[in-house]
């Protein structure tokens, strides 16, 4: 991984979620974004914008005069960081080891089945 994305709260995810559907935005429409799927208060929205700006996540523009946030790194580039952050953690490192688990208890589609083979012979070429 080229580049350290910092570790991100759940709570963090949902403010990343809403500045990915659109950004750039003010905390007021965070807020109002937030406020009609949580139950939290303007000032802790406040305080997970400044979190993500601190952890260098978010951007602010500060050339209005009503500042507005904006996320420095994809949707994608946060879900690959955390995917592998949690790999590390839980699996040792080993992709194979999470395979093998959740084979092992979920029961695939013959469809799921061709997907995943589609994918590993690609990755096999790499």
């Amino acid at each position: 991984m080229s580049k350290h994305i910092p570790n991100i709260s759940e709570a963090e995810w949902e403010v990343m979620n809403v500045l990915w559907e659109r950004a750039p935005q003010t905390a007021n429409e965070v807020i109002a974004s937030l406020q009609a799927k949580t139950d939290w208060k303007p000032k802790t929205v406040r305080t997970l914008l400044d979190r993500l700006a601190q952890k260098e996540v978010v951007g602010i523009n500060k050339n209005q005069r009503i500042y507005t946030f904006y996320p420095i790194y994809s949707q994608e580039e946060c879900q690959r960081a955390e995917a592998h952050s949690f790999i590390k953690r839980i699996y040792g490192g080993t992709v194979k080891s999470m395979l093998v688990q959740f084979m092992e208890q979920e029961s695939l589609s013959e469809e799921d089945i061709k997907e995943l083979r589609t994918i590993l012979n690609k990755n096999q070429k790499k």
